[in-house]
């Protein structure tokens, strides 16, 4: 368990989560859909992008509201199933209290996303 927050520890979180994204029968398909063959490099901007939010880092550039809202097909099970897999993931490597920090930001952001799909939250986390 990681009980200090770093670039290194945020890495451990996203390929242990996106390792079990690209195993999961919901998620996968939309994420191979929309990725393709360049996980290496999704991996890499979602390391800078947690590293921004987390770290205050400013490392990542991107619209990701924009790149998300271009996706079809996506319904509240996907952010029942995504919010799922992340809280796990997050509190088994993480201390209490930096866990639910990133918790709290993927709610956010989840919610944003939603009412861009849906017009309101259907999935609180």
């Amino acid at each position: 368990m990681h009980s200090e927050l770093n670039r290194d520890a945020i890495a451990t979180l996203v390929a242990d989560f996106y390792a079990d994204i690209r195993r999961d029968t919901l998620l996968q398909p939309v994420f191979d859909g929309a990725i393709g063959e360049h996980w290496d490099a999704h991996l890499g901007r979602m390391v800078d992008f947690w590293c921004s939010i987390m770290l205050a880092s400013a490392e990542f550039k991107g619209n990701v509201y924009g790149k998300h809202m271009a996706l079809q097909g996506i319904g509240p099970e996907h952010f029942r199933r995504w919010l799922g897999l992340f809280d796990a993931h997050a509190r088994r490597l993480f201390a209490p209290d930096i866990a639910e920090a990133f918790l709290a930001a993927a709610r956010r952001i989840a919610a944003s996303l939603q009412y861009g799909y849906f017009g309101r939250v259907d999935v609180a986390g």
